[in-house]
């Protein structure tokens, strides 16, 4: 049946259905009579797909208010264990891999560090040992927490890179600054991972996945506009305004920002990435005179060289003098992550500019100041006077949260059904049970 605006009955269902799963997991618990206004359904609609959700598993009674001269009102929420994510973040220096419950609340987790070690950096991303970590890591978080397979809804994966798809291979990724030149990643998954073939992939940009952490539960949550930025060993950037939602991950770390400047890891000459990756930052440091820990892992190199720039007062109150070299490194870095936030202000002129990742929660902490006055000063006044920069929200686990945020978006969109559900066939043996479980 076809209603008049060319949308099915099946479709008015699955919005419906939509509406009151998104109100009550960003808003609830809620009351069946709060609901009404904050989805725009009728009292009736609402009775109808609350009773859906409730005898699917979906949702549960978390309680009563009381209501004004009548008997209290039940509250809902959805039911946390009524479906299971795993996020990945194939980072720079490891693979992280978490189970989330449908309240997003870790389970379990899982790291593997890529070795820095070997005669190409590239080394360390060999896609067949980034694969087994996954396969090896996803079997690990789900045993831990006892979660079979049947249960998860998804596997979402934040990789380095542009994200494209393929009828024959679905999303393969382009990661050119690490080597990987049309890499099938999603299919060699399905051949690895040992999962039901209806879990599906969703495999993206990992600034995009940090992106749509930070606008559902971060910083930028109440933002009708924003740029997510991830700084990691690399550098890129998320997009988020009315005509680009869910937010598009963009290479900002490829802008160029000196013509014939330093070689960058894609290599071309002159990339942002070039001067303000961690991994750029150390090698300037280092090309400056500086003495970076020998053999240290990124992280901790970089902790060392703003320890050094920025020392901490020592217990009778004296301030060491700092270091030269690696504060005359970072001041420049500064100017250049300003001029590189004006090119974003000046072509997308955003609410906000979120700056996240392991390395910009690190430098954040210590020039973002300095960051603002040069893009104010690089940038035209009208957008500029109306952004603010802040540091994200949630921290160096925001990648792997916005990755199980994918296939938990998804969801949502169809109504709470699995992927390639129809309403119309049983539901899956283990949401039986949950429905069992419901109506005792």
């Amino acid at each position: 049946m076809t209603v008049r605006s060319g949308r099915t009955v099946r479709d008015l269902r699955r919005e419906n259905r939509t509406a009151v799963l998104q109100r009550l997991y960003f808003d609830g618990p809620l009351s069946r009579f709060s609901l009404g206004p904050v989805t725009g359904l009728s009292s009736g609609s609402v009775s109808n797909v609350v009773a859906e959700l409730v005898a699917e598993g979906l949702v549960e009674e978390a309680g009563s208010v009381d209501s004004a001269g009548g008997r209290p009102r039940t509250l809902l929420r959805i039911r946390p264990d009524s479906g299971y994510m795993i996020g990945v973040d194939v980072g720079e220096t490891r693979v992280r891999i978490e189970l989330f419950d449908l309240a997003l609340t870790e389970l379990a987790r899982v790291e593997h560090p890529l070795a820095p070690e070997g005669p190409r950096r590239t080394d360390r991303f060999d896609v067949g040992v980034v694969v087994g970590h996954l396969r090896e890591g996803i079997a690990e978080v789900l045993d831990r927490a006892g979660i079979a397979p049947e249960r998860l809804l998804g596997v979402g994966v934040g990789v380095p890179g542009i994200v494209a798809g393929t009828p024959e291979d679905g999303a393969v990724v382009h990661g050119q600054t690490i080597g990987w030149d049309a890499v099938p990643l999603e299919r060699l998954l399905r051949e690895s991972v040992r999962l039901p073939a209806s879990v599906p992939y969703y495999i993206d940009n990992g600034a995009k996945t940090l992106g749509q952490a930070e606008m559902w539960f971060g910083a930028g949550r109440g933002a009708d506009s924003a740029v997510v930025v991830l700084f990691g060993s690399g550098v890129g950037a998320c997009v988020v305004t009315d005509d680009m939602r869910p937010g598009r991950a963009v290479e900002w770390g490829h802008l160029t920002v000196r013509v014939r400047g330093r070689r960058c890891r894609c290599g071309a000459q002159g990339c942002l990435e070039a001067y303000a990756g961690a991994e750029a930052l150390l090698e300037r440091w280092a090309e400056a005179g500086g003495e970076p820990p020998a053999g240290a892992a990124e992280e901790t190199a970089l902790t060392a060289m703003l320890a050094a720039a920025y020392p901490t007062p020592a217990p009778d109150g004296t301030v060491p003098e700092p270091d030269a070299t690696a504060l005359a490194v970072l001041e420049e870095t500064a100017e250049y992550l300003g001029a590189g936030f004006a090119d974003l202000i000046n072509l997308f002129q955003p609410e906000r500019i979120l700056v996240g990742g392991w390395a910009g929660l690190q430098l954040g902490s210590r020039f973002l100041d300095s960051v603002r006055a040069y893009a104010t000063s690089y940038a035209l006044a009208y957008p500029a006077a109306r952004v603010r920069i802040e540091l994200g929200t949630l921290g160096p686990d925001a990648v792997t949260v916005g990755a199980a945020i994918l296939p938990l978006a998804d969801f949502f969109g169809r109504g709470g059904r699995p992927a390639e559900a129809d309403p119309e066939e049983p539901v899956p043996a283990w949401r039986t049970t949950l429905q069992e479980r419901a109506a005792h």
